[in-house]
C-alpha cells in the first residue's frame, strides 16, 4: 500500500496564491492512480476559518473513506481557546486522524499541542525553517509525534534542513515528510541517520505532482521493508494510537460553541464536483 501523507484539498478564502484559493483534486486523483498511490491524507487550504474549512474536508473525506484520511487544520491564534472542542469535532464527528498546522499563520501553541496529546494525534507542523523549535516541542511534549515536512524547509533552506536532520536522528517523536524536498543527498542522509522510520511519503498535492514525488522514495534504493515503512507503515503506526476520548485534565473551554455548527459550509458542492 501506498500513502500520501500531504496533500490539500478544498476551497481557501485568501486569494493571495494557490495555497489559500483551491487545492482541486481532480488532476491530483488521476495522476495518483497512475502513480499507484492507493490513499491520501487531506487537510484543508489556508483559510480564515478553519472549522468551517475542516466541515467542508470531512465532506470530502465522507465521500470516499476507503482513499482519504483526515486532518484538522487549526489557527494558534484565531483558534485560540477553542482548539479542544475543534479537534473534538473533528476526531468524533468527522472521524479524522490528526492536526496540521502551518507557521505561515503562526506559531504552534501549547494548546495545540496539549489537546495533540490528550487526543494521541500526530501533528503535522511545517515549521517554515525555524527548525529551532523542534527541539522545545519534542522535549516539552515527548508523548506527541511530531511530522516536520519537507525536511524543515519548503524553501529549499540547505543550513535549516541539515540542522533539522540532527533533531530527526535524536528525537524520537520527531519525524518528516519527503514532500518537496529538492535536495536529494539531504533526503538520503536523513534515511541514513535518522533511519527508515522517522520518514514519510509525502507529495504536498495538489500543486505538486504525486508520481514526481514518489519517484523520490523509490530512488533511495531501500530494502522492500524499509521501503514500506516510508510508504505507509509509519503514517498508519501513527493514526492507530488516535483516542476518540481524550485523556488526561484537559477540559473543553467555556464560552466555547460547536465550530461545526458556526459554518455554514458554502462551498462543499463545488469542492466535491470533481469527485
Amino acid at each position: 500500500m501506498i500513502i500520501d501523507c500531504h496533500c490539500h484539498a478544498g476551497k481557501g478564502d485568501g486569494l493571495t496564491g494557490p495555497w489559500d484559493t483551491a487545492a482541486p483534486l481532480d488532476q491530483y486523483l488521476r495522476r495518483a492512480a497512475q502513480a499507484g498511490i492507493d490513499r491520501t491524507v487531506l487537510f484543508a487550504a489556508f483559510h480564515s476559518d478553519y472549522a468551517a474549512a475542516n466541515q467542508a474536508l470531512a465532506r470530502i473525506v465522507a465521500s470516499d473513506r476507503d482513499r482519504f484520511y483526515g486532518f484538522a487544520f487549526v489557527h494558534p491564534v484565531h483558534d485560540r481557546g477553542r482548539v479542544y472542542p475543534l479537534i473534538k469535532v473533528a476526531v468524533q464527528r468527522y472521524g479524522f486522524c490528526g492536526i496540521k498546522v502551518h507557521r505561515y499563520d503562526a506559531r504552534i501553541t501549547r494548546e495545540i499541542c496539549e489537546v495533540a496529546r490528550a487526543f494521541a494525534l500526530p501533528v503535522l507542523y511545517d515549521v517554515m525553517g525555524e527548525v529551532s523549535v523542534v527541539e522545545l516541542l519534542a522535549t516539552e511534549y515527548p508523548q506527541v509525534n511530531f511530522i516536520i515536512p519537507h525536511l524543515g524547509s519548503f524553501a529549499d533552506d540547505w543550513k535549516a534542513q541539515v540542522a533539522f536532520i540532527d533533531q530527526l536522528a535524536r528525537q524520537p517523536n520527531i519525524y518528516t515528510d519527503t514532500s518537496g524536498v529538492r535536495r536529494f543527498d539531504l533526503l538520503e542522509e536523513a534515511v541514513h541517520r535518522a533511519g527508515t522510520r522517522k520518514i514519510l511519503f509525502g507529495t504536498d498535492g495538489p500543486w505538486l505532482h504525486p508520481g514526481v514525488e514518489l519517484a523520490k522514495v523509490y530512488a533511495l534504493n531501500l530494502a522492500p521493508a524499509d521501503r514500506a515503512l516510508v510508504l505507509s507503515g509509519n503514517l498508519l503506526r501513527l493514526i492507530a494510537k488516535v483516542r476518540p476520548r481524550p485523556r488526561g485534565r484537559l477540559t473543553q473551554p467555556t464560552n466555547t460553541t460547536d465550530p461545526a455548527s458556526e459554518s455554514p459550509d458554502p462551498w462543499v458542492r463545488e469542492a466535491l464536483s470533481s469527485r
